[in-house]
């Protein structure tokens, strides 16, 4: 059992029931407008704003709080260029039938192809990693646990975080992404999990029409 030392108070801003329907009905809103872009604009954003965008993703939880992620931000246009030629090599293998039939009768409706102008035109790229062990300043290795989790559940964050900050995103996710290690300088522990184009919609952007599923059919109650 942990020392009681090991522990502090807990700081927990408790509201009222009305508070807490607001509040959720509130985010509720603002996260229904969220919608992945594929057309980005170039305009710039103030790193200040993606780094505390991150900040909030470094806030989520994580097996053993070990943190296992590392949040490569690229806003150098020679690394995004790089990364939409590897990414592009990658894609139009996908789409010559590495992805099979199923899979790419899937994404017909959304438009997709092997072409990825986002990705040099976005002011920003994120490129999401997963430290599947750590290693400490001996270089010793050390077990992390719950890593896909835990990076998910800080993607998450991030997204909702950029979202909130007024700010388009577009989660891509080029099979295999090693490409990724050599050209963001990443040792061989972090594996790339999502590469988030982060930037404004094009002007005049368009999205599919599509539906999400409702609270009966996502949810069980017992």
């Amino acid at each position: 059992m942990a020392q009681k030392a090991h522990y502090q108070a807990l700081s927990f801003n408790e509201q009222s029931e009305a508070e807490m329907q607001t509040n959720a009905d509130r985010f509720f809103d603002i996260m229904k407008t969220r919608r992945t872009v594929r057309d980005f604009s170039d305009r710039p954003i103030p790193r200040s704003i993606i780094e505390r965008c991150v900040e909030t993703a470094g806030r989520a939880p994580s097996g053993a709080n070990q943190q296992p992620w590392t949040f490569a931000c690229i806003a150098n246009t020679d690394i995004k260029k790089q990364i939409r030629e590897a990414a592009e090599e990658e894609e139009r293998a996908f789409y010559a039938g590495r992805a099979g039939d199923e899979w790419l009768d899937a994404l017909e409706h959304l438009g997709t192809d092997a072409n990825k102008p986002f990705l040099e035109t976005a002011p920003w790229l994120i490129a999401i990693f997963g430290q599947r062990y750590g290693v400490d300043d001996e270089g010793m290795r050390h077990k992390h646990y719950y890593v896909p989790e835990s990076v998910n559940i800080a993607t998450g964050f991030l997204i909702a975080a950029l979202h909130q900050a007024g700010l388009a995103t577009l989660t891509h996710t080029p099979a295999p992404m090693a490409f990724l290690n050599q050209i963001c300088n990443r040792p061989e522990n972090e594996k790339p999990y999502i590469l988030l184009v982060v930037g404004y919609p094009e002007k005049g952007a368009e999205v599919p029409v599509i539906e999400k599923k409702s609270l009966e059919e996502i949810s069980v109650w017992l």
